[in-house]
């Protein structure tokens, strides 16, 4: 029996709180790649760290939002906890492998098409894996040519992603550039879900039919937790969020230190030798010639 699905049972409520997660976890993994390709210190892999973990829990968590709209009306749906949480290690260990490619080795094509395929299919991973942790009474089937198009939108979108990581500079730029990895993470996830079909082993009542938003939202709070206190993280470094401020600068260095005298003036040929020399921005101040012996006065 085939199954009648329905990927939004709530609505817009779910794709659009799908997009914002979307959106969030890629603006603080653009930000904090960033960061450690224009800050070269000691704090480099941490900052790779924290922006690979933060695009893969938000691509993790909107998924799932996502999901919390999907059913089946003739059958009960529950996930597999283990597979459920492998899917976000999936995710953010290959994440994390395109990121450090870029970060260590530069942004050149061959990085950022390497770095792009290996997210890019991490996240198709971890949909797919995410998938398979569901369980209802049948069976999933796919259409091949549409699951092929979403690994094709994940690819793309994960190499634009790296890209502005390393292209794109100032917050505007970056919030932008996180509104359009969004809408490419989201059109992913809904073109892989358009080649969902459901067949079921038995025809149970229709009332059989629940929600997964009561299974999922519990498995949910960890990572939200995370990207909010990712987030805290971001805000409190002003070099992540504005870029660098004035007062960060390198001042101009004066040729003077202070403490140290400033050196003797040599009089140059047929400059009177009665000038003192004086220190910068400073002006000279003459002394009158002696007479009869007697030191003078300075006028």
């Amino acid at each position: 029996m085939q199954g009648t699905v329905d990927g939004f049972s709530y609505g817009i409520v779910t794709p659009v709180a799908a997009f914002l997660m979307a959106c969030l976890g890629g603006a603080l993994g653009l930000r904090c790649t960033t960061r450690s390709l224009r800050h070269q210190d000691s704090f480099k892999a941490g900052w790779l760290a924290l922006g690979s973990t933060s695009i893969g829990t938000g691509i993790w968590t909107m998924h799932f939002i996502a999901m919390m709209g999907f059913s089946v009306q003739q059958a009960p749906i529950d996930y597999d906890r283990p597979i459920t949480f492998a899917s976000l290690g999936v995710a953010v260990v290959m994440v994390g492998i395109g990121i450090f490619i870029v970060g260590y080795r530069g942004a050149t094509a061959l990085t950022l098409v390497t770095g792009g395929t290996i997210t890019g299919l991490g996240v198709a991973t971890m949909h797919y894996l995410g998938m398979a942790g569901m369980r209802l009474p049948g069976r999933i089937e796919y259409d091949t040519l549409t699951v092929a198009l979403s690994v094709v939108i994940a690819v793309v979108a994960a190499t634009t992603a790296l890209w502005a990581a390393v292209s794109v500079h100032g917050f505007l730029a970056s919030l932008g550039a996180s509104l359009v990895m969004g809408v490419a993470v989201s059109g992913m996830h809904y073109t892989a879900m358009a080649a969902v079909s459901v067949h079921l082993h038995a025809a149970p009542a229709a009332s059989a039919g629940t929600s997964a938003g009561s299974l999922l939202l519990p498995m949910l709070i960890g990572p939200a937790v995370f990207l909010i206190l990712a987030a805290v993280v971001v805000m409190f470094d002003p070099l992540l969020v504005m870029g660098d401020p004035d007062w960060q600068r390198a001042p101009a260095r004066s040729p003077y230190r202070p403490g140290v005298p400033a050196p003797r003036h040599v009089p140059s040929y047929g400059e009177p030798a009665n000038w003192t020399a004086r220190p910068p921005g400073r002006p000279r101040s003459r002394r009158s010639a002696p007479r009869g012996g007697h030191r003078s006065q300075d006028w």
